[in-house]
């Protein structure tokens, strides 16, 4: 099957219509996206990923884009206004839902929520899912994850409720001293008197639909719950009764078969010290 690049809507942000430009000036000018690539000397993957705005152009991608297609700054300027919206459109939804949220319970199996990494985790995490950006891309994209994280300081933060995945604590992101600050972070969070952190144990067994992937419940101040489930490949926003219903059990299923939050934060501690071990003797 012939690959089908992804139908924009230059109105909907600034990303897309960057997205929009560079497809449309590259079919204007008859070019392929490797014949693009090789005239740019840039990653043919990652100029596929602006054009599906799915991340920003860096290293002076722009400047030369308007040297490529005569296009007098004008991709240079839409770089400009795009860059200021650190989430790409299918992420966009959720995070808006987030900000607004008074309540926030989430369940994830392989990895720390964004809420609670630190800079060093966030930062390997997301080069493993992006293994071809540059580092100015992942330092935006470290920026934009702890820029969430204020909220939960704020003086009127929202209920938080992470219900985390043991196997979250036990495989290593990073370096053992990585994860002994995650480790860290998460004792600190859990002192705060609005999160909650709870671990699934491995113990608990694996019978249960949201295992392996995510769940998170939003209540919003003046409207109805939203639910939003993710793969490592896809993100779904559900806002029906009956399927937000639905994952509402699930959620509280989940809960049921966490160990307590006491229990929790001792096994956490345990993580720790567990990782502590595993540096390397100073020299």
């Amino acid at each position: 099957m012939p690959f089908q690049p992804r139908e924009l809507q230059p109105d909907r942000s600034a990303r897309d219509l960057l997205g929009f430009e560079i497809r449309r000036h590259r079919e204007k000018a008859g070019m392929s996206l490797r014949q693009l690539a090789e005239v740019l000397n840039y990653s043919k993957s990652h100029l596929a990923r602006m054009e599906a705005a799915e991340t920003l152009p860096y290293d002076g991608l722009a400047s030369s884009l308007d040297a490529c297609f005569g296009t007098d700054g004008l991709f240079a300027r839409l770089y400009e206004l795009a860059r200021k919206e650190p989430f790409p459109g299918k992420y966009r939804r959720v995070i808006e839902i987030e900000s607004r949220a008074v309540a926030i319970e989430s369940y994830v199996s392989a990895t720390v929520h964004g809420l609670l990494q630190t800079p060093e985790f966030a930062d390997r995490w997301l080069r493993c899912g992006h293994p071809d950006a540059p580092d100015g891309e992942i330092a935006s994209l470290v920026k934009a994850r702890l820029d969430r994280q204020t909220r939960l300081s704020a003086p009127r933060p929202p209920r938080c409720w992470f219900i985390l995945d043991e196997t979250v604590l036990r495989r290593r992101v990073g370096s053992p001293e990585v994860m002994r600050q995650q480790m860290e972070r998460l004792l600190e969070r859990t002192a705060r008197p609005n999160i909650t952190i709870q671990v699934l144990p491995f113990s608990a067994g694996g019978e249960h639909p949201d295992l392996g992937g995510s769940l998170t419940l939003f209540t919003p101040p003046d409207d109805p719950q939203v639910a939003y489930v993710e793969g490592s490949r896809f993100g779904t926003v559900i806002e029906d009764r009956d399927g937000v219903a639905k994952r509402r059990q699930s959620y509280d299923l989940l809960r049921a078969m966490a160990l307590s939050p006491y229990d929790s934060e001792a096994m956490i501690r345990a993580a720790m010290e567990d990782w502590q071990a595993c540096r390397p003797p100073r020299t």
